[in-house]
């Protein structure tokens, strides 16, 4: 099975690699660095944040809008793509095992999909060196675990969709629900109906991180503003219940099992589904 995963994942990141859809994702990413180079955001203090800090806080925040819907679109097309595709049959006449197929596709697809997001903080460190400012490694080890846990979430939740749609145009139609309905659970806005109930906070703060986005981006501004002021009252119901170090490991370790859940679940819908 594992020589299958590895043969797969060779032959997805080569397939990607040649695609359309990865020149332009890579092509927003290093671009997004490069503009807030050209902007002059490292000159720039927020907070008491300058510098490579600086840079890395509004990219993180862009990469919570942009790379859900990227990693989903782009996701959501393998299982149903080769569906349409008729790929199945000639897989079945081939000593290619399912697992070794699918969670294949998982693992060239985290590659494709990271590599650009963490080759472009990584140019940004680098580029900040060459210039001599100060690289906060803590805060880019930080940012690249959030990203990395963030991908594989989407990535998991983006074959489970695939999986279950027959078509490309019904995938892609729920992967961008999917994160439309996740965008507006961010920041609680849905849950203010919750809030007019009297439904209790801890319910409600509960209820908003189940949102994998809404954990990444509380996590994200933990950093920079340890009280998470910026969050109001409901920063008591994390910081009591959480702690800052607890609320870390929770940002970690919620988007990877969920992804890692959403996963397994298509793989056994995969399985045992009608292939061709």
């Amino acid at each position: 099975m594992v020589h299958h995963l590895w043969l797969t994942a060779k032959l997805d990141i080569a397939e990607s690699l040649r695609a359309r859809w990865f020149l332009l994702y890579s092509l927003v990413f290093g671009g997004i660095v490069a503009l807030l180079f050209l902007f002059g955001l490292t000159e720039s203090r927020v907070m008491g944040f300058t510098g490579l800090s600086r840079l890395l806080i509004v990219y993180i925040q862009l990469c919570m809008a942009i790379l859900p819907i990227f990693v989903l679109i782009t996701t959501v097309r393998s299982v149903a793509g080769d569906r349409e595709a008729g790929v199945f049959e000639y897989l079945l006449s081939l000593p290619v095992s399912l697992a070794g197929w699918y969670w294949g596709k998982l693992l060239g697809r985290f590659i494709t999909v990271y590599l650009p997001v963490f080759l472009a903080m990584l140019a940004a460190a680098l580029w900040a060196k060459l210039n001599g400012l100060a690289i906060p490694w803590l805060q880019f080890i930080f940012y690249s675990g959030l990203l990395l846990a963030l991908t594989w979430c989407f990535l998991g939740l983006g074959l489970l969709l695939s999986t279950l749609a027959r078509s490309i145009d019904i995938a892609q139609g729920l992967g961008f629900l999917l994160w439309l309905l996740l965008l507006l659970f961010l920041d609680l806005i849905l849950l203010g109906i919750l809030i007019q109930q009297q439904t209790q906070p801890e319910i409600v703060v509960a209820i908003a991180l189940l949102n994998p986005m809404q954990v990444f981006r509380t996590a994200a501004m933990l950093l920079f503003d340890p009280q998470l002021v910026l969050l109001g009252p409901a920063a008591y119901v994390i910081l009591d219940h959480f702690g800052n170090t607890g609320y870390i490991l929770w940002a970690f370790l919620y988007p990877i099992i969920l992804g890692s859940l959403a996963a397994l679940l298509g793989y056994h819908l995969f399985k045992r589904g009608d292939l061709p």
